[in-house]
C-alpha cells in the first residue's frame, strides 16, 4: 500500500492521533490531503525516512552524551 491513513501511522508507531497529527501540521511528518473532505495521507517512503530520520536523532543525542 502506497498511502497510509493517519490512524494506520498512529498505529504502526504507537501513539496517539493528536501526536500523528502535530507531526504532520509541523511538517515532520509529510503528509497529503486528498479530496474536498479533508482525507490526509501519509506516503509509506515518508513514513519510512521519518523513522530513518529518528533514529539519526537518537544516535547523535547519544552520541552527545557519551562526549560529555
Amino acid at each position: 500500500m502506497r498511502f497510509m491513513r493517519l490512524e494506520d501511522v498512529a498505529e504502526e508507531l504507537n501513539v496517539n492521533m493528536p501526536q500523528v497529527r502535530s507531526l504532520v501540521r509541523n511538517g515532520d511528518l509529510p503528509a497529503i490531503k486528498i479530496g474536498g473532505r479533508g482525507v490526509w495521507r501519509v506516503e509509506r517512503a515518508e513514513f519510512e525516512a521519518y523513522i530513518q530520520r529518528q533514529y539519526a536523532a537518537a544516535k547523535e543525542a547519544r552520541e552527545a552524551i557519551e562526549q560529555d
